[in-house]
């Protein structure tokens, strides 16, 4: 096993605001393994609030590079569970090792992964478009400049509901939010009520990701499904999510790859919970890995490509929201160079 690395600092079509700040490009973190000539690709954006630099990741593949060159790879799970060892304080750099492997083992089997997997990719939900936070006017206008039949709007600061009012004044589609943690208990049980008369059909991770008090109360109170974010990061957090959250969205790169999200959204269906799968701005691989389980899910969130001006590879593309699949094996991508 060949491995290589690259980092890429992807830039915005516009400034990507949230409640935790503000960023004009997405670094992120591309490996590809060379298994016997065939080569698979995963990623790992770097997010700062989670302390894991694109410059950590390849610092500690680079310590350990010559593990993973040895290692003799027969199957994805198999291959995580070494690197989830090899690597037990980076999850990020797991997640992107992983899905190369399983991108290696599509090209070995000739099929798509949710092919082998056996799932009807008609069954996949629609993916929403994320606005940030901005003005009332610039988000109108982003509104305007990609009509799509869902959006995730990002709030959590002063003047949230104001927005949403304007904004659902601009279109008919349906609204989902986001407060990333920026909520009180008290603002969260005096909007939701608001919000579900604006047409919103959920709430991503209203209070602090630590505040299970809090959204134990809040559960039992909400007029509108509320969705784990920063509280779901690992597979035991499925667990602490349950009666505290109706659904969980999970991140690739959080939880450490595409091998331990499949568990967390059989989890979670067992606990009759609600399963999204959220993007962290990935570039068409990660998207495309995303894609590949979204016939599981409940809600996606994979939008990443759609906020970036840039791209480094070719991969699923979208129709009104609808997941367009090509028929390469492994992610189904194609990168021309690396």
């Amino acid at each position: 096993m060949n491995v290589q690395y690259k980092i890429f600092h992807l830039p915005f079509r516009h400034p990507f605001t949230i409640s935790k700040g503000t960023k004009t490009h997405q670094s992120t973190f591309v490996v590809e393994l060379d298994f016997m000539g065939i080569k698979g690709y995963g990623e790992a954006p770097a997010i700062s609030y989670y302390n894991i630099t694109v410059e950590k990741m390849a610092e500690d593949l680079d310590r350990k590079k010559i593990f993973l060159e040895k290692f003799a790879f027969s199957d994805p799970e198999r291959y995580w569970h070494y690197l989830h060892h090899l690597f037990p304080t980076n999850p990020f750099l797991v997640c992107a090792l992983d899905m190369a492997g399983w991108d290696i083992y599509g090209k070995l089997k000739r099929k798509q992964l949710h092919e082998l997997w056996g799932l009807d990719t008609a069954s996949a939900p629609l993916t929403d478009f994320t606005i940030g936070i901005d003005s009332i006017e610039n988000m109108v206008a982003k509104m305007k400049e990609k009509p799509w039949p869902m959006y995730k709007i990002k709030v959590g600061v002063e003047g949230d509901i104001e927005t949403l009012t304007e904004l659902r004044k601009n279109t008919d589609s349906i609204f989902r939010v986001d407060a990333n943690a920026g909520w009180s208990l008290e603002q969260a049980l005096q909007k939701i009520p608001i919000l579900k008369t604006l047409g919103v059909e959920l709430v991503e991770q209203p209070l602090a990701k630590d505040d299970w008090d809090g959204m134990e109360i809040l559960f039992k109170k909400s007029s509108l499904p509320l969705i784990a974010d920063e509280s779901c990061i690992a597979e035991v957090d499925v667990e602490k999510c349950h009666h505290h959250f109706h659904g969980i969205n999970i991140k690739l790169t959080k939880c450490s790859g595409i091998t331990p999200a499949r568990r967390m959204i059989s989890r979670a269906k067992e606990l009759n919970m609600k399963v999204m799968v959220g993007c962290m701005n990935e570039s068409s691989i990660g998207t495309a890995a995303i894609a590949q389980l979204a016939p599981l899910l409940d809600y996606v969130d994979m939008d990443g490509t759609l906020l970036l001006l840039n791209d480094i590879a070719e991969g699923v593309k979208f129709d009104d929201g609808k997941i367009k699949y090509t028929n390469l094996p492994g992610l189904g991508i194609m990168l021309e160079q690396f």
